[in-house]
């Protein structure tokens, strides 16, 4: 093997530029890791004239894929492009092309990881992308290969930055969803059309690839259940709060009797759980394994270098393997065929706000209709509504079914004496109060 390892970039945005950097300036210590060392020879872009973060040789930028693609003295495709179609295409030109690929890519890898993996193992290719859940955190590496040899049942997570960044200004500054969301986006935490994150999508991507290297089962993104945070209300912190939880936006896996439940949804955590002290555009992934019991990864779920370090990572690994040549060897097809968990079997406490009229007997009738589908209740909250005749009860019930949980809302809001169920979330944890 020569002592030198050139790689092709496609794109030059704030995580392209965060490569460039990181390998501009470890050369000493790449050489040292790998025998040889590391140069990014040439350089997709959109826009030959764009002003960029980074100084860069202009001679070894291209907007012609195939100057890329086509070098055979390439060995790496690093795609931080974005977006699906093209970037598969590339990707899947890279494979044919026998050449590696790392990928910060979470859209694509949520849609088509499997198919790409597949298509680099016949090209005897490496397909990394840790850097497309959670930025600089070593989450999929750690689930991989610190706890490939544990049984892993459960993984819960912090995976986007925004809408942690959302929760925690209302929480602590009692601030509105809006005036947080407005916070958040004049900091960059947020873009224009927050979407993506705000609406759960982001996170749902990132819990299908987790789920799916966890579990070794074939998790597809329609299998993730998502709800977001827009409609959240301050009333529902504040309660939470009284009653020792925090909000956050969860990403939710679980795996046991070959059964797997993964959703995304806000869920009052209680604040003696490790999740509850992530705060801001931080990003937290809690795993829990037969063996080794809890273990938490944190750290910044985004940036330029936070983010590079995790493709850079995944660039000296792909070396490591070229070098003892055992290249396109990484992938295990999934162990387990995929079985969903009805509803009858998912277990969770659940948090209920609502209102009903402020008379005797209203709270007896509303605990009947629960016990009647064997729900019990662990903390319960009652205070009237001034000048309205109107009493706003709040509850979180014992560990029940979904099935029953989602029986007996619907039976609450047919109850003449319930004016309006506002709002209701999963708790997660016992909270100390």
């Amino acid at each position: 093997m020569e002592n030198k390892v050139s790689v092709g970039l496609l794109g030059l945005g704030v995580v392209g530029s965060g490569v460039i950097k990181l390998i501009e300036n470890h050369q000493e210590k790449l050489a040292h890791q790998l025998g040889c060392s590391v140069q990014v020879k040439r350089v997709l872009v959109r826009d030959l004239d764009k002003s960029r973060d980074v100084t860069i040789d202009e001679s070894i930028l291209t907007t012609n894929p195939d100057d890329v693609l086509n070098d055979p003295e390439i060995d790496i495709i690093v795609e931080v492009m974005g977006g699906i179609e093209e970037a598969k295409q590339h990707i899947s030109r890279a494979f044919a092309a026998k050449k590696h690929v790392v990928s910060a890519n979470k859209d694509l890898v949520a849609l088509h990881g499997p198919a790409l993996q597949n298509a680099a193992n016949r090209n005897k290719c490496d397909f990394y992308y840790e850097a497309s859940v959670a930025g600089g955190i070593p989450i999929l590496r750690g689930i991989a290969d610190g706890l490939s040899s544990d049984h892993i049942q459960q993984v819960m997570g912090i995976v986007n930055g925004t809408t942690n960044y959302i929760l925690t200004q209302m929480d602590s500054e009692g601030v509105s969803y809006e005036d947080a969301l407005k916070a958040a986006q004049e900091l960059g935490f947020a873009e224009s059309d927050p979407t993506s994150d705000v609406d759960g999508l982001d996170a749902a991507r990132k819990m299908a690839i987790l789920a799916r290297l966890a579990f070794s089962t074939a998790v597809d993104l329609e299998d993730v259940e998502v709800t977001g945070i827009r409609g959240i209300e301050l009333e529902d912190l504040q309660y939470g709060n009284q009653m020792g939880y925090t909000m956050k936006l969860i990403g939710f896996a679980n795996f046991d009797d070959h059964e797997l439940e993964v959703n995304v949804q806000p869920t009052l955590l209680a604040k003696s759980h490790p999740l509850a002290a992530v705060k801001n555009e931080f990003n937290a992934v809690y795993v829990y394994g037969e063996a080794v019991g809890e273990t938490m990864f944190y750290g910044p779920g985004a940036g330029s270098l936070p983010t590079a370090t995790a493709i850079v990572s995944d660039i000296i690994s792909v070396i490591k393997n070229m070098r003892l040549g055992v290249t396109g060897n990484q992938f295990i097809e999934p162990h387990f065929k995929k079985e969903l968990k009805t509803p009858d079997k998912r277990h969770a406490q659940y948090y209920v706000r609502i209102y009903a009229k402020d008379q005797s007997g209203v709270f007896s009738t509303i605990s009947s209709l629960f016990h009647e589908r064997e729900i019990s209740f662990k903390r319960i909250l009652q205070a009237p509504i001034m000048k309205k005749e109107v009493a706003e009860i709040v509850f979180i019930t014992h560990h029940t079914t979904l099935e029953n949980f989602q029986e007996a809302l619907e039976n609450l809001g047919g109850l003449d004496t319930v004016l309006e169920v506002k709002s209701y979330y999963k708790v997660e944890g016992d909270a100390i109060t």
